[in-house]
């Protein structure tokens, strides 16, 4: 069967660009020619095709009946062509998966983990960029600015975020809950840390910094909860990343809020100890984000796959009595 003829790709491209723009001017920076280039290409098309595309108007274009109808087929042939030319690309080269993450997901979490995937999948590159949004109210609280490219795409991405994030295809990873947490030392004293009137002498660690408002901070809300009214949350050394928060507390510096998850090793070494066991549920989440495009490469689908496992298999409710233990005997 014999191909119908087809125009020439420049002009179908020029179709789409101002289809999707409805402006000869945005197309033509799209595509890094002339508005008159564009208006060239247009005319050409629809003199081959005999019909007219657009309707020229005093305030702009507007797209003829025929033209709305057949832009979905463009669009869609433009983006198969696109997943082609990147698969001729990566053709004989090494699968390369780019990870977005908050830096504190990133350094406590991923970290300690990533080398089981990579035992997994040896034919598999990997690159983590610690860039991943912190989103309150569906809003990134710390934007990027991937969008005029200073960051490489991300494959997956995991955000940090109080509400399920936009996304093609977005799964919870974990809740968070946090504990009042410090270096052993802290706890023995002088002066000792054995109730929570004494958090009354020791520094409080605050890796909430961003936040201005210190009447809702995390230690605020945490202080509520304890009972505590004696002890004003705003005092204290601010950090703009909890995981620095988290170092200085491995310090000795003060107290932290920090989850068990984000603290396993420290708390393994016993370089940290909860204080106090009164755990408080954040509002918050950590979420993993991929389109629909990219789940369709190989390698995106194996560390989303690896990711959800690993995440399910941490359970903080068995966390916390095995903390309890190691404290136990760090005391004797």
């Amino acid at each position: 069967m014999t191909s119908p003829r087809l125009p020439p790709l420049n002009a179908l491209r020029a179709f789409e660009a101002v289809a999707r723009h409805q402006s000869f001017r945005k197309a033509a920076d799209e595509l890094f020619v002339t508005p008159a280039a564009v208006s060239h290409q247009i005319k050409l098309l629809e003199q081959q095709l005999g019909f007219v595309l657009f309707e020229r108007r005093n305030r702009g274009i507007e797209l003829t009946d025929v033209a709305l109808a057949v832009l979905p087929h463009f669009q869609q042939g433009f983006e198969m062509l696109g997943q082609a030319v990147s698969e001729l690309r990566r053709y004989g080269q090494t699968p390369l998966l780019t990870i977005g993450g908050t830096p504190t997901f990133v350094s406590r979490w991923l970290m300690p983990r990533l080398q089981g995937f990579l035992q997994a999948h040896p034919e598999i590159d990997v690159r983590v960029v610690a860039s991943g949004e912190l989103i309150v109210g569906g809003l990134p609280i710390n934007p990027t600015r991937r969008s005029e490219g200073h960051l490489p795409d991300i494959d997956i991405d995991i955000r940090f975020s109080d509400d399920k994030p936009s996304g093609e295809l977005v799964d919870l990873l974990f809740a968070v809950e946090v504990l009042p947490m410090c270096h052993p030392r802290l706890i023995a004293g002088p002066p000792p840390l054995l109730i929570l009137s004494d958090l009354g002498h020791q520094t409080l660690l605050h890796g909430d910094g961003r936040n201005a408002d210190r009447s809702r901070s995390i230690w605020a809300r945490w202080l509520k909860l304890a009972g505590i009214t004696d002890i004003d949350p705003r005092h204290g050394v601010r950090f703009d990343h909890s995981r620095l928060a988290l170092e200085a507390a491995t310090d000795g510096l003060g107290v932290v809020l920090a989850a068990t998850r984000l603290a396993a090793a420290e708390l393994a070494d016993q370089k940290l100890a909860v204080a106090f066991q009164i755990a408080m549920p954040l509002d918050m989440a950590y979420y993993a984000a991929v389109s629909n495009t990219a789940m369709k490469r190989a390698e995106v689908a194996a560390f989303r796959s690896w990711l959800i496992a690993e995440a399910s298999r941490e359970n903080p409710s068995t966390v916390l009595p095995q903390l309890k233990a190691l404290q136990s005997r760090a005391a004797l």
